[in-house]
């Protein structure tokens, strides 16, 4: 059970949202004068040496360890003392925790995959520009026949920087989705507790400038308990991942040997 129970194998891709969270917390409670400014500081520089270890691939995990929230917290106790470290939980649960943690790891990510695909819209559009002169076959569909298992139905002539523009079409689209979700994305839970609040006077206002975000989520229970970020994200990445499989089928049927309007460089195409 407790091998079934444990979240760090997966959670240990969280430590860098985690540690802004709690350094942005730390700063929080300070203000709220539960904990004075040099022990806000004290926590602060252990977590940056907690970070550190993890950059470093030199973080230890324990076997009490049970997610990434108790083996930050475990091993910023070890370098600054528990007496301190312990203040930084005060007021904050694992739920608005975890909640906060996710929002900052898939922001990050998003914002990784909004480079990535402005680039591959880029390389498109300049391939289609440069070679907007190149005619090729249009096709509908494939098809069936006695003689041939697939054949490609052609319809009409067009310029290949024509299909080229179609996918950098669809993968604006994805970009535009991706904005929206993020969107909804970053939204801070942090400073909601358990389920019903934080009683400490925290200042969530702050605490959403200070992590980046674009505003609060009001109401406590969702805060916690909303993983509908999730969901749109998995939506988006497959239906983004249909475009890029069907770019992919259509750059290997044109590579072919039947239809030759292409031909792939044996850096992407070849194999021993």
């Amino acid at each position: 059970m407790t091998a079934f129970n444990e979240s760090l194998p997966y959670g240990r891709a969280l430590h860098s949202a985690d540690i802004q969270g709690s350094q942005a917390y730390a700063q929080a409670i300070c203000k709220s004068g539960i904990i004075t400014e040099e022990e806000c500081s004290e926590i602060i520089r252990g977590l940056n040496l907690v970070e550190e270890e993890w950059v470093a691939g030199k973080f230890v995990a324990k076997e009490n360890d049970e997610d990434i929230h108790t083996a930050n917290e475990r091993r910023l106790g070890e370098i600054i003392g528990t007496k301190i470290a312990g203040k930084l939980h005060t007021g904050r649960s694992r739920n608005d925790q975890v909640a906060t943690d996710m929002r900052i790891w898939l922001r990050s990510e998003g914002v990784k995959l909004q480079g990535i695909l402005r680039e591959l819209i880029r390389v498109l559009v300049l391939r289609a520009e440069n070679e907007i002169d190149v005619l090729m076959p249009g096709y509908t569909h494939l098809q069936v026949s006695l003689y041939q298992t697939e054949l490609m139905e052609r319809a009409q002539p067009i310029r290949w920087s024509h299909f080229l523009c179609g996918y950098a079409t669809f993968l604006g689209q994805d970009l535009q989705r991706l904005n929206e979700v993020l969107e909804r994305v970053n939204l801070l839970p942090l400073g909601s507790g358990a389920l019903a609040g934080n009683p400490f006077n925290i200042d969530r206002e702050f605490l959403a400038k200070e992590l980046g975000f674009n505003g609060i989520i009001e109401n406590s229970l969702v805060s916690v308990s909303d993983r509908d970020f999730v969901t749109e994200f998995l939506f988006w990445a497959s239906l983004t991942s249909q475009h890029l499989s069907r770019l992919a089928e259509d750059f290997i049927i044109y590579g072919s040997g039947e239809f030759k309007f292409i031909q792939l460089a044996d850096a992407y195409s070849y194999s021993p």
